[in-house]
């Protein structure tokens, strides 16, 4: 039996491989199958949002400002800056009394690549709310501004909201909280490393907590898919396919973390070279397993919808033309 890794093929032969370390956990914490280092401790980045918006929903937070499922769905969004991205984040803002030069975060290359083209094309000078952080960014100073806490410096390691979001990342991956390594996101805020298991753990037990908190953030995720991510993109097209038997949020660096509730699994990936086009078609092959494995009558066609075609992408050149492609293969080691 192979190891689970992803390929890059040119002209029928394997030009590079994308190794894959990865964690299968149950909700009672249970390793249930594994690809290269289970047990990697590596940055959450962006997967982790879920968790940083918790306490929105926990602390009263949404009732006091009057945010929706909409703003919490952005909250935990790693959004392409499409028009209505950028809409639901100003709305954010001014709901919380607060401006896009309250935000700690900057402008990036739109994560939506028509987006980004067009950005490129028109010369369109962008602000902070562009940031596919802003969302969290938001929810941040909205954590701040309901506990009377400085909004000035919030995304800096000692800040309440940072000390919240640490504790709320050890409670759910049951990862001990001095045992959680810091570091700085690239949207400026404090990002968190931990071990695979950790992060595969807290997913299975979000997808499957009857939790208020926990119930009200998975269900603006699957009511809003489009909003965590945007037209194109694997996370939304994922979540609307599989409607709710999948709940997935892209990190960085070749990170992707999902919940599949239905089984009460967690999964957490970690591509070695760090590339995201790799991470996808990894995500998207052990769930295809995952599901042959437990639920073989679940046609992976159908659970997977338009999201099918990241089992296999191609790869082109500068005239367009596939000249191979990325595509997972090897097998998951399951236990038992």
């Amino acid at each position: 039996m192979s190891d689970y890794r992803v390929e890059s093929t040119r002209g029928g032969l394997v030009e590079s491989i994308h190794r894959v370390s990865l964690a299968v956990v149950d909700d009672g914490g249970t390793l249930v199958a594994e690809s290269g280092n289970p047990h990697l401790s590596t940055f959450w980045r962006s997967a982790a949002k879920p968790f940083q918006a918790l306490p929105l929903a926990a602390d009263g937070v949404a009732e006091r400002f009057g945010l929706g499922a909409e703003e919490l769905a952005l909250a935990c969004a790693s959004h392409s800056s499409e028009p209505r991205h950028l809409e639901i984040g100003r709305r954010f803002l001014e709901l919380i009394g607060c401006t896009e030069q309250d935000l700690a975060c900057g402008p990036h290359v739109p994560l939506g690549p028509a987006v980004a083209a067009k950005v490129a094309r028109t010369g369109t000078v962008m602000t902070p709310v562009w940031s596919n952080c802003s969302g969290k960014h938001a929810g941040m100073l909205a954590f701040a501004r309901h506990h009377d806490w400085p909004t000035a410096g919030y995304e800096r390691a000692g800040h309440p909201v940072q000390q919240r979001m640490t504790a709320e990342v050890a409670k759910w991956s049951g990862v001990d909280p001095d045992r959680i390594g810091l570091g700085t996101d690239g949207c400026t805020v404090v990002c968190f490393a931990l071990p695979l298991t950790g992060m595969a753990y807290a997913y299975a037990r979000f997808g499957t907590s009857t939790d208020a908190a926990a119930s009200r953030i998975r269900a603006a995720m699957t009511a809003h898919p489009w909003l965590v991510a945007g037209t194109g993109r694997l996370c939304t097209e994922l979540m609307a396919a599989a409607a709710g038997q999948v709940i997935a949020k892209i990190g960085a660096e070749g990170v992707y973390s999902a919940a599949l509730p239905g089984l009460g699994l967690g999964i957490a990936l970690k591509i070695e070279s760090g590339d995201m086009r790799a991470a996808s078609v990894a995500l998207v092959g052990a769930i295809v397993q995952i599901f042959e494995r437990l639920r073989p009558g679940v046609s992976a066609d159908e659970l997977l919808g338009a999201a099918g075609r990241f089992r296999e992408l191609p790869t082109r050149n500068s005239r367009d033309e596939v000249t191979g492609s990325l595509r997972a293969t090897g097998a998951l080691r399951f236990h038992g």
